[in-house]
């Protein structure tokens, strides 16, 4: 009998590092290697923690920046047949606390340089004793006891599709935890789509400027890993740097957040020709507003991908050519996924028309971990029985299946009785002369139940009076859409890929 085969990044890593051994792989702060080093120490760390008693199956935590290190352990601790579970350097000792536990994490690894981020008392984990937290770094650095695992350059691979290959937290951190189960098969998926639709080869070199262990960022790694290429990553983001890095590297492909676009826009004698060497520009984590990519396609490259992704797993894209026929659109399914419209009685709805986004493909989650009825209620059945997931954002699919966001559903503000959509607000407002950024949430209102206030980021030294703001900005919008209140603002609260929490902001409203 034949044996049943599976399109595995893992396998296809191993022999990247067989046939172009020499090949730079992986380039941070200074930092190499090379692909024979990236394959051996990926089997060094798949070795180390069969030796220490992780079995297959078991949960493990990271807490770890931006470092080559980390790629390493997530792939050396998937092909040894456990589950990674990458943490934010974001969150507080408090909630790193939760998601350990949550995730029944039997090992946890964290970066020295997180380690207040670390509860001191271990009791207050479930699974983690002392001997159970190794560090990255620091006196005791767990990565010398790998490397000594220096005669273990293979590892046995005996991984299935449909085993856990991560569990990744979505950025809600308050309330009920929602880590969300991909499987092999799903991540081997997110990675040829994506190589195929953004068109990476063995000599790309792309470019990440976010965190290694948010799901967005590994819109560039798993692809640039799975084709051969090479990864640069930055350690932290700063506009100067990656205009440098782009330049000097000839990176061809890259991924960027529309806050950092903002910041590469604003940069003084920014010059086209530094990105000639750019084929992908990635735009995803939040929609773009359409001044900024107006911007992007004149100031910086005409090869502009914008992706909107579920991180539960499904995603679209615009691509260069579509950028102009459908401006304000996020594109068609990426390879392998399709996209329904639904109302709230679950029916479809036709072309233009809004409702909920619901998706379905080979790159969906397996589930929310442990929450079966947060599952289930995730759920739309098409006609065929297929399991759809629906995103809790609106939009709405034009006559030729393009898709336009028009806000999250939690985010739309019933004012009187009607919808209102703050990224139509934010439109408007953004394009005042003296405001650099803007987010539109709904707060409560006696007689409309809830009404619009903006918040506003002034530009730099610009003195701005609120009342003149929001005259200027009802002036231009819908009776139902007015503003009730402007305020200023310094910054806003972003998760690891820029987009704003407005949870956070309505809480002080609401209460």
């Amino acid at each position: 009998m034949i044996d049943k085969t599976h399109f595995d990044i893992l396998n296809v890593i191993e022999t990247h590092g067989t046939y172009q051994p020499e090949k730079l792989a992986i380039c941070c702060d200074g930092v190499k290697r090379q692909w024979r080093d990236l394959r051996e120490n990926i089997n060094k760390v798949a070795n180390f923690f069969k030796k220490i008693g992780v079995e297959k199956g078991d949960n493990i935590a990271l807490l770890i920046g931006n470092r080559p290190e980390i790629i390493e352990l997530i792939f050396g601790i998937v092909k040894m047949g456990a589950c990674v579970v990458p943490l934010s350097g974001l969150l507080t000792r408090e909630q790193v606390t939760v998601l350990v536990n949550n995730s029944n994490a039997k090992l946890f690894i964290a970066d020295y340089d997180f380690v207040n981020l670390v509860t001191s008392d271990l009791s207050q984990f479930k699974n983690i004793g002392e001997e159970k937290l190794l560090f990255l770094g620091g006196d005791a650095n767990c990565w010398e006891k790998i490397a000594l695992e220096e005669k273990e350059y293979s590892f046995e691979y005996n991984c299935a599709p449909e085993d856990n290959f991560n569990i990744i937290y979505s950025s809600g951190t308050t309330g009920v935890p929602k880590g969300i189960v991909q499987t092999h098969r799903a991540r081997s998926h997110w990675a040829t789509s994506n190589a195929i639709e953004m068109s990476f080869n063995s000599q790309s070199k792309s470019l990440t400027t976010t965190a290694l262990y948010s799901n967005g960022t590994w819109l560039m790694m798993l692809p640039t890993l799975f084709v051969g290429g090479t990864l640069h990553v930055m350690d932290g983001f700063d506009a100067n740097a990656f205009v440098e890095l782009v330049k000097n590297e000839k990176i061809t492909h890259t991924f960027l957040v529309p806050p950092q676009f903002s910041a590469i826009l604003s940069l003084e004698n920014l010059q086209k020709n530094c990105f000639s060497s750019l084929k992908t520009v990635l735009s995803a984590g939040s929609p773009l507003r359409l001044d900024i990519k107006e911007n992007i396609l004149l100031r910086i490259s005409e090869n502009l991908f914008e992706l909107y992704g579920f991180s539960e797993g499904f995603a679209t894209m615009l691509k260069p050519y579509d950028q102009r026929k459908k401006f304000g659109s996020v594109g068609t399914p990426v390879l392998g996924f399709e996209i329904k419209i639904i109302d709230e009685e679950g029916k479809e709805c036709p072309s233009n028309v809004a409702g909920e986004i619901a998706g379905y493909g080979a790159g969906m989650m397996k589930e929310y971990y442990n929450e079966e009825e947060l599952t289930n209620n995730l759920i739309w059945t098409d006609q065929r029985g297929r399991s759809f997931i629906k995103s809790g954002d609106i939009g709405s699919l034009d006559e030729d299946g393009y898709l336009t966001i028009l806000d999250r559903k939690k985010d739309m503000i019933i004012s009187g009785g009607l919808n209102v959509f703050p990224v139509d607000i934010e439109e408007v407002v953004s394009k005042h002369p003296d405001i650099t950024d803007v987010t539109v949430i709904g707060v409560p209102h006696e007689k409309w139940g809830e009404t619009c206030l903006a918040l506003i980021i002034p530009r730099h030294g610009v003195e701005i009076d609120c009342d003149e703001v929001k005259k200027w900005c009802n002036e231009k919008l819908a009776k139902h859409q007015r503003l009730h209140n402007v305020e200023i603002r310094e910054e806003f609260p972003r998760n690891a890929l820029g987009k704003v929490l407005k949870r956070i902001l309505r809480e002080p409203y609401w209460g």
